[in-house]
């Protein structure tokens, strides 16, 4: 006979974990099922490893090129790729303890194996129930339950035809594993992702190359942002080929060398480096978990939900990447809160996606919240427009960064705040203020009252905000 639960979670991760510690609190019966290590893709392929790297890549690159300016001399700077990938591996491993000490604490059931859901059965009348193929070969567990949580997220997806080998061709998962740097690389792709790895691997001193599709970089930023953003990185070294139509029949790989061609303002043109990032988004795990034999919804290849996160079958909910919308951790995080306090009887409000922040760990920083420029004016608002650079800011230039700026979108007939859009050094720490003024429906006039600490980066919000109004003070 099975073992029984209110609640069972199909999927490890940052949203799958942090349901479960919610389900827990509130005194729910709580089981996880995780197939590789609880964590999942933002622990140890994603947010955090990927975040160690770009760190050790900023600290060299200061180290090399920036530290004789603050009168530092660093002759002789040598990089140990090594050391960075046991700095990384070491911080995930620690992280990795810390959640597993989580579940522990809250009492929660971890079963480490593939899970599958069944259909109606001698189990459960409902379709839904758990068959755990457990990783160390026991037999099979059967988890009943009340409510099911499907958070088993998603993984990078390739271009039809382009086959990823993680040895010449790689995806980002394949990139983390490293063991040494290749001298140069071609990115297919110059989304978020795509751009934190040009980033980094340019600073630590690898060629680099952007192949993207579109007609811009961060093509979802705003318009001024992807500008910026292009031409702070061209100015580093990178290269950059906008409306680059990627032809994977032409991919040759040979010794140390993987060639590609692309068209580009109607010419096929050839592009090789030593290795080549494929970077082009990523695709939700929904095979092999059973939604055949359920009545759940996959639209595009992603499982369709209502606003609480249920799908068709309604003691069934799905949240995170699976879902489809904003793939980032933190969403997949607050998506989980908000099912199990659904399934817990628990009012809660609808969670308002323009409301959430979204990063980008490049060298520069981007974050923002709210809808760009172009999409409010597309939505028919009459818009104002503050813009302050960082260069203006005291503590930029202390830091020895004043590259990029803030911009503030506000709707000259109500005087909400619409959107923010930073970029620069430090941005993503700062994004939080707009995120709390946008949730309070501040004004651009209250920010600008609140007085910040001089010198802080901060002071860049306030100045940005007086612009909306022509206000601005240090410029």
């Amino acid at each position: 006979m099975g073992r029984e639960y209110d609640v069972v979670i199909l999927g490890g991760g940052t949203g799958g974990y942090v349901a479960a510690i919610r389900a827990a609190q509130l005194g729910l019966k709580t089981a996880l099922v995780e197939k590789e290590m609880l964590g999942g893709t933002c622990l140890h392929k994603g947010c955090i490893p990927s975040k160690a790297l770009l760190k050790s890549a900023e600290v060299y690159d200061l180290a090399k090129n920036q530290a004789a300016e603050f009168g530092v001399d660093t002759t002789d700077v040598s990089l140990d790729f090594s050391r960075v990938q046991e700095r990384k591996n070491k911080i995930v491993s620690q992280l990795h303890q810390g959640v597993t000490g989580l579940m522990k604490k809250g009492k929660i059931d971890v079963f480490e194996g593939l899970g599958r859901m069944l259909g109606p059965s001698i189990f459960s009348p409902m379709p839904g129930t758990i068959s755990v193929e457990m990783k160390n070969g026991e037999e099979n567990e059967m988890l009943i339950l009340k409510h099911l949580i499907i958070a088993t997220g998603s993984r990078p997806k390739s271009l039809p035809g382009l086959e990823i080998d993680e040895v010449d061709v790689l995806s980002s998962d394949g990139a983390l594993s490293m063991e040494t740097l290749p001298k140069s690389i071609v990115i297919v792709g110059g989304g978020v992702i795509g751009i934190e790895w040009a980033s980094m691997l340019h600073d630590f001193g690898v060629e680099v190359t952007v192949l993207e599709y579109a007609d811009r970089i961060i093509p979802t930023e705003d318009e001024d942002i992807s500008k910026e953003m292009k031409k702070l990185l061209s100015k580093k070294g990178i290269t950059f080929v906008t409306s680059a139509k990627v032809l994977p029949e032409t991919l040759v790989k040979e010794s140390g060398s993987v060639t590609i061609s692309a068209e580009v303002s109607g010419e096929t043109k050839e592009y090789s480096a030593e290795k080549m990032l494929v970077s082009v988004g990523r695709q939700a795990n929904v095979e092999g978990i059973g939604v055949e034999n359920t009545e759940i919804e996959i639209v595009n290849g992603f499982i369709q939900t209502r606003p609480t996160f249920q799908t068709k079958e309604h003691h069934i909910y799905a949240i995170g990447d699976v879902i489809g919308g904003l793939q980032l951790a933190h969403v997949a995080s607050h998506e989980g809160i908000a099912a199990v306090e659904h399934i817990a009887g628990l009012k809660n409000e609808p969670i308002d996606y323009k409301m959430i922040s979204r990063c980008i760990y490049s060298s520069p920083e981007v974050s923002s919240v709210g809808i760009t420029e172009q999409q409010a004016k597309e939505q028919g608002f009459n818009v104002s427009v503050g813009k302050f650079p960082f260069m203006a800011i005291g503590k930029s230039l202390v830091n020895g960064n004043s590259d990029g700026f803030v911009k503030i979108i506000a709707d000259k007939e109500t005087d909400d705040i619409l959107g923010v859009h930073m970029i620069g050094s430090h941005v993503t720490e700062l994004i939080s203020e707009a995120g709390l003024a946008m949730v309070l429906d501040a004004t651009p006039w209250e920010v600008a009252s609140t007085i910040h600490p001089h010198p802080s980066l901060s002071e860049v919000m306030g100045e940005a905000a007086l612009a909306v109004d022509g206000k601005a003070i240090h410029m």
